[in-house]
């Protein structure tokens, strides 16, 4: 069964992001956001950290948790979990 939060990350994504071809469920857990097969840059980083930040109630303090938190949809969905407002998480 899919995670519920690495599901709604994808589509958080491709929304915020505006991925036109790119279908949510194609996006793999554990490849890197930003340089990796969505070719994301870090204007798109900044983008969805804002998003992200809005949406989860978290906050991304440095560049280099940025890093860590943006690695992957999987380091991602580990940061939210750890960092999150879980009244905001997925069921």
């Amino acid at each position: 069964m899919p995670d519920p939060l690495v599901a709604r990350l994808k589509q958080l994504i491709v929304e915020t992001l505006r991925l036109e071809d790119v279908e949510p469920a194609s996006i793999p857990d554990d490849e890197p956001l930003v340089g990796g097969g969505l070719s994301l840059d870090s204007i798109d980083a900044l983008e969805l950290v804002v998003h992200l930040e809005r949406e989860f109630g978290i906050k991304i303090e440095t560049s280099e948790e940025a890093r860590g938190a943006l690695a992957s949809v999987a380091s991602l969905a580990a940061f939210i979990r750890k960092r999150g407002d879980p009244a905001r998480l997925p069921a």
